[in-house]
């Protein structure tokens, strides 16, 4: 029974992304990859059936270009995705959903908070370079 639940649950998840506009694609059996615009630069957002959860991730920006204590507060006041960073301080912005919750609507909820979130940190970043510009 579990596999159908896994089987039906990744049908769901290829029929919502085969409907979307724009770059998407299967990766694997239960991978997808899904590039969209936001704040004037590709996103590229994995998705994933992994230990139990769908999972999606997408790298935000890359080391230095945002404030850590920004994210936190970013953190607080997001529902269902989250700000997370590398070692290196490349910054993701990623989430994770139960497999029983999957559905058209869900998903787009849940991947339109992802990319919305993602615009939201590019947008400030681009304002605290052109901040840190106009201080030299």
């Amino acid at each position: 029974a579990s596999g159908s639940m896994t089987d039906d649950t990744v049908a769901r998840i290829s029929a919502f992304v085969d409907s979307l506009d724009g770059d998407a694609r299967r990766v694997s059996p239960t991978e997808w990859g899904i590039s969209v615009d936001a704040a004037g630069w590709p996103l590229h957002v994995g998705v994933a059936l992994r230990g139990g959860l769908l999972r999606a991730q997408a790298q935000v920006v890359e080391p230095g270009q945002l404030d850590p204590e920004l994210l936190l507060r970013f953190n607080r006041q997001l529902p269902l995705v989250r700000f997370s960073h590398t070692a290196a301080g490349d910054v993701y912005v990623q989430g994770e959903l139960p497999p029983a919750v999957v559905d058209a609507q869900m998903l787009d909820t849940f991947l339109g908070m992802l990319v919305r979130a993602a615009t939201l940190a590019r947008e400030r970043a681009v304002d605290q370079a052109a901040l840190r510009d106009r201080s030299r």
